[in-house]
């Protein structure tokens, strides 16, 4: 299927597929390159990037506050500064990887988590914007990010209804024309059963939005049911191979399985297909083997029509059985043979 653009994304349309680097580029431009390889191999519609520093997403503190001490958390005894040091996107990498897309056949665009992030990428023309998960609540950011009138991308995990509300009049009130929202969870790796795709509905009639999905699941399983629950948008992070030890690898679609959830989401959504009713084109020969009405009996002119000399029976060469109560009493116009089609020219005084 052709590569869909922003433009396209629609209530209806093909799921726009996006693929998530984020730092599974492992700190090397050539490994980010070889992931724009295997995303464009795939047949994404889209590359997604994520711009930010150490410096602009925390502080570097020793205090226990600033690291990570979940011992459930996949980047547990590093220091959030620590973290985002070793996942950033160097900003100067970003030029060249938008033009590498772009030889690709493949979108470029990013999740900006501050103002300077979203202004940087205006002078790179990114055509939209995701706004991650954990700054829904950065109301300032989202204002900003709505004024460039590009498409807005918003995860919603952890988000209360009230904290998407928020979220969504703020990207009205300072511009957004399309907003998207993603049905997210925000665990490393997510449970399927943690999915809860039921509220994708719920959440583009509560808040008059499209709705999509942002996946950190293991498999494809839940964005194959996201696609059967009318998503516009599906984004999965991607990785060369899991075990190289990249931020994000843990939860992240290897070359190959991102080719398997290309095939899966494109199969699903041929097979929902339009609202249709009257059958499709391939279905018109099969209606000659319908039931019509059929004379089982030699009928001379004048013979009055019954039960005892008329069948219903396959092909559907005679009168549809819906007439069968109307013609029953009425006379023959001519002799009919055995086994032949009842058609209106063998009834005295029809009315069709």
């Amino acid at each position: 299927m052709p590569n869909l653009t922003f433009e396209h994304i629609e209530q209806g349309c093909r799921p726009f597929v996006v693929a998530e680097i984020s730092g599974n580029h492992n700190g090397s431009i050539e490994i980010a390159k070889k992931l724009i390889d295997a995303a464009s191999e795939a047949g994404v519609d889209a590359v997604k990037l994520q711009t930010f520093t150490a410096d602009t997403i925390t502080i570097n503190d020793n205090k226990n506050e600033f690291w990570i001490s979940d011992p459930k958390n996949l980047w547990q005894g590093q220091s959030l500064y620590q973290l985002y040091e070793k996942a950033t996107t160097p900003w100067e990498w970003h030029k060249e990887l938008f033009d590498y897309c772009a030889q690709k056949n493949v979108i470029c665009f990013s999740s900006p988590f501050d103002e300077s992030a979203v202004d940087f990428l205006e002078t790179l023309n990114c055509p939209a914007y995701k706004i991650a998960s954990f700054e829904l609540v950065h109301i300032p950011l989202i204002r900003h990010a709505a004024k460039t009138g590009k498409p807005l991308i918003m995860s919603t995990g952890m988000a209360s209804e009230l904290e998407i509300s928020e979220a969504v009049n703020a990207a009205k009130e300072s511009g957004a024309q399309k907003i998207i929202l993603l049905k997210c969870t925000s665990a490393y790796p997510a449970k399927n059963a943690d999915a809860n795709l039921s509220t994708l509905s719920d959440m583009r009639d509560k808040f008059d939005c499209l709705v999509g999905l942002s996946d950190h699941t293991l498999g494809i399983d839940v964005p194959i049911v996201a696609t059967a629950l009318g998503s516009v948008f599906i984004e999965k992070h991607i990785t060369l191979d899991r075990s190289n030890g990249s931020v994000d690898a843990a939860f992240s679609l290897e070359p190959h399985e991102f080719s398997q959830l290309m095939q899966s989401v494109n199969n699903t959504w041929s097979i929902l297909g339009d609202i249709t009713y009257g059958g499709t084109e391939n279905e018109e020969k099969s209606k000659d083997y319908r039931r019509s009405i059929y004379v089982n009996k030699a009928i001379k002119k004048g013979d009055t029509f019954s039960l005892e000399n008329l069948i219903v029976i396959r092909p559907a060469l005679g009168l549809s059985p819906k007439y069968l109560t109307d013609i029953l009493g009425k006379k023959s116009a001519s002799d009919i043979t055995k086994n032949s089609a009842l058609t209106w020219e063998n009834i005295v005084n029809n009315d069709k």
